[in-house]
């Protein structure tokens, strides 16, 4: 049965989405505040965690950003009542995976947790990818290139996991964006070339793994 947990605060939704995502057939933890609900990423191991993000005692944005420095890859989904652009991009900047605003549906919901679950590392038994010299530790959230491990933002990160985990198939800059943000991308197809950039810098050797298909898009292998 997979493990989902919601951080909320209000309780009318909280308990809404409990019962909802128990009839979906999911085990569901719910946290009230952002260091309960952060205890219980690290102590209960959920598949998913939907986090709102104006949270008591430790916000949503603080939970994410704090997990994932300590390189917790746990898919992530915001919730959150505010639908500024800013405030989107943010929460996917410190490395969520999706994100819905309220008000939203249940069956909205559901589907955006089947399409998450359904990325590599979203509940994948195979959770280390290696190419070559480059090794990909998704429990860990840390990359090897010969050896030496490579700091990367959680953006980059999982641009290199989605092209590692498709190893020698070509995708264009929109599909990238639509792994990386779906129908919530609020960035242009250029900002894969600075993200693919800085990851080449960071990689050493290891950068010739990434390839450049001109007017196409990138791939990854050796």
């Amino acid at each position: 049965m997979t493990r989902v947990l919601i951080v909320e605060d209000d309780p009318a939704i909280l308990r809404g989405l409990k019962d909802n995502l128990a009839l979906e057939s999911y085990e569901v933890l719910t946290a009230s505040d952002g260091e309960a609900g952060y205890r219980l990423v690290r102590e209960q191991k959920p598949d998913l965690v939907i986090l709102d993000l104006m949270l008591p005692r430790m916000s949503g944005y603080e939970v994410c950003r704090k997990l994932r420095q300590e390189g917790d890859a746990t898919p992530i989904l915001m919730l959150t009542a505010r639908g500024e652009e800013a405030d989107r991009v943010l929460g996917l900047d410190l490395g969520a995976d999706d994100y819905v605003t309220k008000p939203f549906s249940v069956k909205e919901l559901v589907a955006r947790i089947h399409a998450v679950l359904r990325r590599p590392g979203g509940g994948e038994t195979v959770r280390r990818i290696a190419v070559g010299p480059l090794v990909i530790d998704l429990d860990k959230f840390e990359v090897l290139a010969d050896g030496n491990k490579v700091d990367l933002t959680a953006t980059e990160f999982r641009i290199l996991q989605f092209l590692a985990a498709r190893r020698g198939r070509v995708f264009t800059r929109d599909q990238i964006l639509d792994f990386l943000w779906g129908t919530e991308k609020a960035v242009v197809d250029r900002t894969v070339d600075v993200h693919i950039r800085n990851l080449r810098e960071k990689m050493g050797a290891a950068a010739s793994l990434i390839k450049n298909i001109r007017g196409v898009g990138y791939k990854l292998e050796e």
